[in-house]
């Protein structure tokens, strides 16, 4: 008899951990193929916008969705493994457990991400170099001729070495972040420069002929 009480006093505690558990806010949620939703759309109109995908943006993380994120990965340093988990998500700048649609960013997701692009290009450089680096990455945003986002700015083909060499995923530290955080509230060093080089390392002979505004750390700042 009092082992059956303790059997069913077993079986009650797992189920109302279970009952709690379950109902905890997940930092992330996993998409994957046969998953549907808010988060699948935002991932196919990133990914879309990105070129990596060419299906109709229907919710359903489907084969061309699969594949799309196996792209999106392979090109920027993730697991090819096509689940777009927190560091897949993290990397196309989607907020996730939001439930806005339209694949808008979020402030937060912005300064993660541009923390993180800081931190993989301009570490190392006085800390108005890396306001610097932010800032064009915000003029951009606001420049017709580039993506209306952070995050499709960055992880526009070809557009940072960081991103092509996977050393965006490196992580942030603080003087990242808050330069990252300066330029976002407006802060720019460059006064409007939408490129940056270093003459020691650039090898585009094209981005020599840009206008040459000025000078921080190792970098060359241009319009």
């Amino acid at each position: 008899m009092k082992k059956n009480k303790y059997v069913i006093g077993i079986i009650c505690v797992c189920v109302i951990l279970y009952l709690i558990l379950s109902r905890l806010p997940m930092a992330y949620a996993i998409s994957q193929y046969g998953s549907s939703g808010e988060e699948v759309k935002q991932i196919q109109t990133k990914l879309r916008d990105w070129g990596y995908y060419k299906g109709d943006v229907d919710g359903v993380y489907g084969s061309q969705t699969y594949e799309a994120v196996k792209a999106f990965q392979s090109s920027n340093g993730l697991s090819a493994d096509g689940i777009a988990g927190s560091q897949t998500l993290s990397a196309l700048g989607i907020n996730s457990g939001s439930s806005s649609g339209g694949g808008a960013t979020s402030n937060n997701s912005d300064l993660n991400l541009l923390s993180h692009l800081v931190y993989g290009e301009a570490r190392g450089e006085p800390y108005n170099g890396m306001v610097a680096v932010a800032a064009t990455v915000m003029n951009r945003v606001s420049d017709s001729r580039f993506p209306n986002s952070v995050s499709g700015v960055i992880y526009q083909s070809g557009a940072y070495t960081c991103v092509s060499d996977g050393q965006i995923n490196l992580g942030y530290d603080d003087n990242s972040k808050r330069a990252a955080q300066d330029a976002i509230n407006g802060w720019d060093p460059t006064s409007g420069c939408i490129y940056y080089f270093n003459p020691n390392t650039a090898t585009s002979s094209w981005i020599w002929s840009r206008p040459q505004v000025m000078t921080i750390g190792k970098h060359i700042f241009c319009k």
